[in-house]
């Protein structure tokens, strides 16, 4: 059940993504806002589908600048010179445009921040005052959200902070396993081996949520299939959006040294011990403790825990737990 790069996988890993994130000179005064850890880093792992949707509607580069407007209860987008009204255009648009986006099987995207059309959220809306309140989302954002709720889906700007871009990575590849799992010829036992081997990645997120999920599994027999799918699917990635705190690694870390007692003597159990403590202090990467665990693993075969998703999430050249 570990995390892979698409060369183990049968199908790349698609990604959405804001075209002026990858170069792309698509943007309204025809520049680009290329972000680094997609196009140099991410990018290495996934296979990226690049989206537009002011220069796909035809509004050219360069082309007026737009926003969003409130106007009785409606949100519009005008042009920000000529107030030309692009709303019906753009959403006739969004809703086709998603909708092709299946064909593509994505495990994720990437918006723009700030976007009339890409911003996730927080998105300026005008008032007939002049007067922005930061509580818009773009039209083609919603549309995407809307029809994929279950989508990973993260803004550029949010992906500076290292603990958002990490719980975004690992709902990547999380989404991946849960969708090939699903498009398989899956079973009942299959769902329970696949829920156990997300155990620990599931209690970081939420022990109440992996309770409830545990639930779901446990009246599989009992339910439709398709219910059954997309009572699980739902929450399974509702928890794994909450992002992990220290507190919850260091609760799971301490759950894994549990499962090393009668292999280490008390000095090696100390020093397990000593890295889980300074991780928690903030003396160390989450990746320290878990480099040592994953050593331990090997060398005595402990079997449930070479099967945990938690140890390794994602791939580890992506080195984002060596920054949370």
């Amino acid at each position: 059940m570990k995390a892979s790069g698409p060369s183990a996988a049968n199908a790349p890993i698609k990604i959405g993504v804001s075209a002026c994130l990858l170069g792309a000179e698509v943007r309204f005064d025809g520049g680009h806002k290329r972000n680094d850890f997609l196009t140099d880093i991410f990018g290495r792992f996934v296979e990226f589908v690049p989206v537009c949707p002011e220069f796909e509607l035809g509004l050219g580069v360069p082309r007026e600048s737009l926003r969003l407007v409130r106007e009785g209860g409606e949100i519009r987008m005008v042009g920000n010179k000529s107030g030309a009204d692009h709303t019906e255009a753009m959403n006739e648009f969004a809703a086709r445009r998603v909708n092709a986006l299946e064909r593509d099987e994505l495990s994720g995207y990437v918006l723009k921040k700030d976007s009339p059309s890409c911003g996730m959220e927080r998105v300026r809306v005008y008032s007939a005052s002049g007067m922005p309140t930061r509580d818009g989302r773009g039209l083609f954002a919603a549309a995407l959200i809307a029809r994929y709720p279950n989508l990973p889906v993260e803004e550029e700007g949010r992906l500076n902070d290292p603990r958002l871009r990490e719980n975004f990575v690992e709902r990547v590849f999380a989404y991946r396993r849960l969708r090939d799992f699903f498009g398989s010829r899956w079973s009942a036992g299959g769902l329970v081996a696949f829920h156990t081997a997300h155990k620990l990645q599931l209690l970081a997120h939420s022990p109440r949520v992996y309770a409830a999920l545990g639930r779901i599994v446990a009246s599989a027999r009992s339910l439709d299939r398709r219910e059954l799918r997309e009572r699980y699917e739902r929450d399974f990635m509702t928890v794994l959006a909450k992002v992990v705190t220290p507190a919850r690694h260091v609760n799971v870390l301490q759950h894994i040294a549990g499962y090393f007692r009668e292999y280490l003597d008390s000095d090696s159990r100390r020093e397990l011990a000593n890295l889980i403590e300074d991780y928690r202090r903030g003396l160390l990467p989450l990746i320290v403790p878990i480099t040592l665990m994953r050593h331990y693993v090997r060398r005595f075969g402990v079997a449930y825990l070479a099967g945990q998703v938690y140890l390794e999430p994602h791939p580890k050249e992506l080195m984002l737990r060596n920054h949370v």
